[in-house]
């Protein structure tokens, strides 16, 4: 059994999308990226799901048209008038991933979706934990951070 503080990481993968994800791979690679932040507990939940889901969350919830690659929504940030109650101050936040835009992505980068759902666990993983690329220091930092903790999946 798992130490009581160890990370607790579901992964919900949509039935018709199940061949395609490795759902244990995801969760090795969000226990790595919580490892490297000294993040040795918590809990997160990872959803891989299809453009439509990801494109009615995107417009929710950022009031963006479309579907995206991968939603963050942590639950540590500190949202006016938003109260976490007490039960789920362990609970980072979901990480919401659309899995044909993230296959199309691959192809365009040459890359298998294995290392693109991959790499996007772990950006989202990132955002959970307070990390931003809206400034291009910002953007250096997380990247930088990216590359050293897919490094160490490979």
């Amino acid at each position: 059994m798992a130490p009581k503080d160890a990370p607790r990481i579901t992964v919900d993968v949509d039935d018709d999308l199940a061949a395609l994800v490795d759902a244990a791979d995801l969760a090795r690679a969000a226990l790595l990226a919580l490892e490297s932040e000294m993040a040795g507990e918590g809990e997160l939940t990872i959803v891989v799901t299809g453009d439509a889901e990801v494109a009615a969350l995107n417009q929710r919830y950022l009031g963006h048209l479309g579907p995206t690659d991968v939603l963050s929504f942590p639950t540590l940030s500190q949202t006016p008038g938003f109260v976490t109650s007490p039960e789920m101050t362990g609970y980072l936040g979901d990480i919401v991933i659309a899995c044909p835009y993230a296959a199309r992505q691959a192809a365009a980068l040459d890359r298998t979706l294995r290392e693109e759902l991959r790499l996007l666990v772990v950006h989202g993983v990132l955002h959970l934990l307070g990390y931003d690329h809206a400034s291009a220091e910002e953007e250096a930092a997380m990247w930088a951070r990216q590359r050293a903790i897919l490094a160490r999946l490979a």
